[in-house]
This record gives C-alpha cells, sequence and structure tokens, in this order.
C-alpha cells in the first residue's frame, strides 16, 4: 500500500490503484513495532466505521510505507487496542462535542 501524508488525512492506494482517503485517528507501538488506526475519511467516530490497522515499515533509511496486517490474531489484538485508547480519549472536534451537549 502507498501514501500520501497531509495533516490527519491520508490517500491510500491498494493492490488495486483504487485509491481511498482515510482519517488517521491513532499510533501505536506493540513489541517494537508501529502501527497506525484510520477511519474512512467521509465518516465520524460517531458512526460505526471500519478501523483500517496499517504497520509502518522502512524502506531504505528516509522512507517509510503502511503494510497491511496479515495475522488476524494480531489484527484483533491491535483492534481491542485501538478501541480503548479511542473510548479513553477526546477523539471529537470541539463543535460535535458542542453539539452533542446541546441536545
Amino acid at each position: 500500500m502507498s501514501e500520501e501524508y497531509g495533516n490527519n488525512f491520508v490517500v491510500l492506494c491498494d493492490e488495486d490503484g483504487v485509491e481511498q482517503e482515510f482519517e488517521h485517528l491513532d499510533t501505536l507501538e506493540y513489541e517494537g513495532q508501529t502501527y497506525m488506526a484510520f477511519i474512512p475519511a467521509e465518516m465520524s467516530l460517531s458512526e460505526e466505521a471500519e478501523l483500517v490497522i496499517l504497520r509502518v515499515e522502512s524502506e531504505g533509511e528516509d522512507e517509510e510505507v503502511l503494510a497491511t496486517v496479515e495475522e488476524e490474531w494480531l489484527q484483533e489484538k491491535l483492534f481491542a487496542m485501538f478501541v480503548e485508547r479511542i473510548d479513553e480519549g477526546d477523539f471529537y472536534d470541539d463543535g460535535e462535542e458542542a453539539e452533542e451537549d446541546d441536545q
């Protein structure tokens, strides 16, 4: 998978060359590897969204790429870790939070 970084959004290109924009939610380290969690850019955390977890891998000295996590047990472990971190963190914009408080 290739990527283009910019603020909290990234355009990922899959193996078939299909591009989709995602929002970066969180990054964590697990057993010496760095993993990043994304949701589709058009979604929000208040909606049920697919969480995409990718491993950061080095290609050469100065280049990093995002790779699919193939191991199902590792996907499940990382998913649980990210969900816990997201539930504990403040991942809503002030505007969304204010709207929710007004209801």
